[in-house]
């Protein structure tokens, strides 16, 4: 080949490689950068307002049943703790050595206590031959912090969940008007709703519903607390902006954000501490991959 030739054809050569330098360039510049997130909206969610209450279970209504005359007997015993009874079931059959008297109950109801002996004497002073839970109605009998109190109102609903029994169902029946000095606390009467048996003094926990809050929400998983305060990880044109928010009620892994985020705002759906203010990132919407 000619030096002439030669010299044609390194030009051409560079002019090539010139050519796909640019081109190269480009398609470098369109590759994602950055790590990639899943990401999901803020969104509405209503929580409830819940107050929780420890308590234990007691009757609404104990009755005790005594002889209204001195100088009986027991002559017979009808009826033992725990049995329920009606109006006018007779209890027990007391003498006064001639005559025959029966006690009855006076209400319809639960046994809860029964001393009565055959022989042994029956007097309207001492210890009640029988106590009657009258109507089988009873209350959980619990304390509340006095910032609670003041959300709480007659026939609020309740969810209880008492030890022996399971999950029954509730309503504030009466709150206290006053609070004990020292603790703060104030007691709140529950009505249980339930055909079950119950257990006098067995203790349970209720959730009392005061009200509703809709806002804006994000998952538990979203929130990130730091040294700045508590923080969400927004995605705006593929980089990471940290925001600060202020957070209100808790409900089903979804946190209230009262202040910090508007619905619609793309977030990140697990917030991690390898994240910098401004970090390119590669969103991907959750969800968008399962069939």
């Amino acid at each position: 080949m000619s030096r002439v030739a030669c010299s044609r054809a390194l030009l051409a050569s560079a002019l090539i490689l010139a050519a796909a330098r640019p081109a190269l360039a480009a398609g470098e510049s369109e590759t994602p950068k950055g790590a990639t997130v899943t990401v999901l909206k803020a969104s509405k969610f209503c929580f409830g307002n819940i107050v929780e209450v420890s308590g234990i279970v007691l009757p609404r209504d104990e009755q005790q049943l005594r002889p209204d005359r001195p100088g009986l007997k027991v002559a017979e015993v009808m009826v033992d703790a725990g049995d329920t009874v009606t109006a006018g079931q007779i209890l027990a059959r007391l003498t006064d050595g001639t005559n025959s008297i029966n006690m009855t109950a006076p209400v319809a109801g639960v046994i809860s206590a029964a001393s009565a002996v055959v022989g042994a004497s029956a007097s309207g002073k001492g210890e009640a031959l029988f106590s009657i839970i009258a109507k089988s109605e009873y209350d959980l009998v619990g304390m509340v912090p006095t910032r609670d109190v003041i959300k709480l109102r007659p026939d609020q609903t309740a969810r209880i969940k008492i030890i022996g029994t399971g999950e029954v169902d509730g309503k504030v029946r009466r709150v206290a008007p006053t609070v004990e000095p020292n603790s703060q606390l104030g007691q709140v009467f529950l009505g249980i709703s339930t055909s079950r048996r119950l257990l006098v003094n067995a203790s349970g926990r209720a959730q009392i519903k005061t009200g509703q809050s809709c806002g804006v929400s994000v998952p538990l998983t979203a929130i990130l607390y730091s040294t700045a305060g508590t923080v969400v990880q927004v995605v705006r044109r593929d980089r990471v902006e940290t925001r600060r928010v202020e957070t209100g009620l808790m409900s089903a892994g979804q946190v209230e954000i009262r202040d910090g985020l508007q619905e619609g705002d793309i977030v990140v759906a697990r917030a991690g501490a390898l994240l910098r203010e401004g970090d390119p990132v590669r969103p991907i919407v959750e969800g968008a991959n399962r069939e």
